[in-house]
């Protein structure tokens, strides 16, 4: 992943996605099915989100595995999101979701080894430990993006237009979002704002 943080011309955000191939290096021209092609379909703890690389909505999958300790001390692990960041999810989980998780280690990584520094997938982080405690999967043409508050209130993003624009562009049908007054219309998209971390996990999961 090539990103230029200025050009002639003045400061730039666009990235490159390349891959290593025997011949050399090839373009990936569809980055976002370029990242889903291995997705696991059905899977509980398998959640679908966009995040922003410069300029450019890309999805990615965020992946959780909950399971019950085996040791005295429950481990946390993540890969490709923030480890603190996690931590503070998995607490709003416990305090405002009701969701017991204090017992079990939990692990978090982004498939395809993307690192992912914006608040943004907050929310898919949340649904996706929540997705893997209790063993129900989304369904296959959701997406979720948004930033979670302590008080478990989910924020308004960013670019939330183009994000919305790019899920459905690769064939999703359906993205929970944060509730605002001017929600995006794209077509093709079914857009359902949340304002509280319960509810995403309600929309998402099924009571």
């Amino acid at each position: 992943l090539l990103r230029s943080v200025k050009n002639r011309f003045g400061p730039t955000h666009e990235i490159a996605l390349f891959e290593m191939l025997a011949e050399g290096l090839k373009e990936v021209k569809e980055p976002s099915a370029f990242f889903l092609s291995q997705r696991s379909v059905g899977s509980p703890g398998s959640v679908v989100t966009v995040t922003m690389k410069g300029t450019r909505p890309l999805l990615v999958e965020v992946q959780a595995l909950t399971s019950p300790a085996g040791y005295g001390f429950s481990q946390r692990t993540s890969i490709g999101v923030d480890r603190n960041r996690t931590s503070l999810l998995i607490a709003v989980l416990e305090k405002l979701a009701g969701l017991s998780l204090g017992s079990n280690d939990i692990f978090v990584n982004v498939a395809g080894g993307v690192e992912i520094d914006e608040p943004a997938v907050d929310l898919a982080v949340a649904v996706a430990i929540g997705s893997s405690f209790r063993n129900r999967a989304l369904a296959a043409e959701t997406v979720v993006c948004g930033e979670l508050g302590l008080a478990g209130e989910v924020r308004t993003v960013s670019h939330l237009e183009s994000r919305i624009r790019e899920a459905a562009r690769m064939g999703f049908k359906k993205m929970l979002v944060p509730r605002s007054k001017a929600l995006p219309s794209v077509a093709g998209m079914d857009v359902f704002p949340v304002a509280h971390v319960e509810e995403a996990l309600s929309e998402a999961l099924g009571s």
